[in-house]
């Protein structure tokens, strides 16, 4: 079989942690916060680990991992 290629969208956007779960960056934090709340630009910091539902569309364009 010849090897799959991985999607070079996804292998900037994503990581995977420790476990295998794969997390990404929020979405909604970079531009028009000022019609946010404190609350909700707080909590968009950082990163999250994506649903299982997601993550398992995101393991297709990531063949072999990170």
């Amino acid at each position: 079989m010849p090897k799959l290629k991985t999607k070079s969208g996804a292998k900037k956007r994503f990581k995977m942690t420790a476990t295998g779960k794969i997390k990404a960056g929020v979405a909604g934090k970079r531009h028009r916060l000022i019609s946010h709340s404190a609350k909700y630009i707080r909590q968009q910091r950082g990163t999250k680990v994506m649903c299982a539902s997601d993550a398992k569309i995101i393991s297709h364009f990531l063949p072999y991992g990170l």
